[in-house]
């Protein structure tokens, strides 16, 4: 699985420095660092998209069975592609800084003034770019990891699951004993005296809310014993012997 990536993280920025070194350098171009910059974005942006119409095209024109069929690109491009959205949301911010330059509030070698001039440019440009960020945020660390939820075979999903699971246990079963343990450290009372302190209503609606998140703190427990437990591999299906 790292082998499309580290391609992804060697195509897409090698390519902008690429541009942008060619751009600058050439003795019939010798365009400014901003222009090079800015159209060197655009050309891997151009780049990325022929790549990914293409294999969308590919994955459909090859795939009769929309639900059960599935082809290896579909996949392997995801993960390829993963790199330039993380390098994009870089390169749009040169894109920014530059032309924050360019209206003059940069100093007289190019940098920002001050500290602050440098956050008022990231805040611009995260207020600017918020919605494309985002998209770019989700596609890694959503899209992404449920391109590859079925390989329960590899590392990265297993470490995927721990951390899940420490997750939810701190983040959603563990948060009422220490709403409980907060509310005694106030009020000078011990953790087991506390329920017998508060109304009993309060109790009964933490009671409400605590009992799903065990029963689903339950099923992650059990779906990561499974995930973790060394088991033979299951006979292949009819479908997946055939020619």
């Amino acid at each position: 699985m790292l082998t499309p990536m580290v391609a992804g993280g060697v195509v897409f920025p090698g390519l902008f420095l690429l541009s942008k070194k060619t751009l600058q350098r050439l003795p019939q171009l010798r365009w400014e660092e901003a222009d090079a910059v800015t159209v060197s974005a655009r050309l891997v942006s151009s780049v990325q998209a022929i790549m990914a119409s293409t294999a969308g095209y590919i994955v459909s024109t090859s795939c009769k069975h929309i639900i059960d069929d599935q082809h290896w690109l579909s996949s392997a491009y995801t993960q390829f592609a993963v790199p330039y959205f993380i390098y994009d949301i870089y390169a749009m911010f040169l894109c920014h800084w530059h032309k924050h330059q360019v209206k003059g509030h940069g100093g007289e070698d190019g940098t920002p003034r001050a500290l602050g001039s440098t956050w008022a440019v990231v805040r611009g440009y995260l207020h600017k770019e918020f919605l494309m960020v985002l998209h770019h945020a989700v596609m890694v660390l959503v899209c992404f990891p449920l391109s590859v939820y079925k390989q329960q075979h590899t590392l990265l999903h297993k470490v995927n699951g721990a951390l899940m699971l420490l997750s939810f246990l701190c983040c959603r079963v563990l948060l009422f004993p220490y709403l409980y343990w907060a509310y005694g450290r106030h009020a000078g009372l011990s953790l087991l005296a506390v329920p017998l302190a508060i109304p009993a209503h309060v109790n009964l609606g933490a009671a409400l809310l605590l009992a799903p998140q065990l029963y689903w703190f339950f099923l992650i427990c059990r779906g990561a014993c499974r995930l973790f437990r060394p088991r033979s591999s299951p006979p292949p299906s009819p479908c997946q012997t055939q020619d």
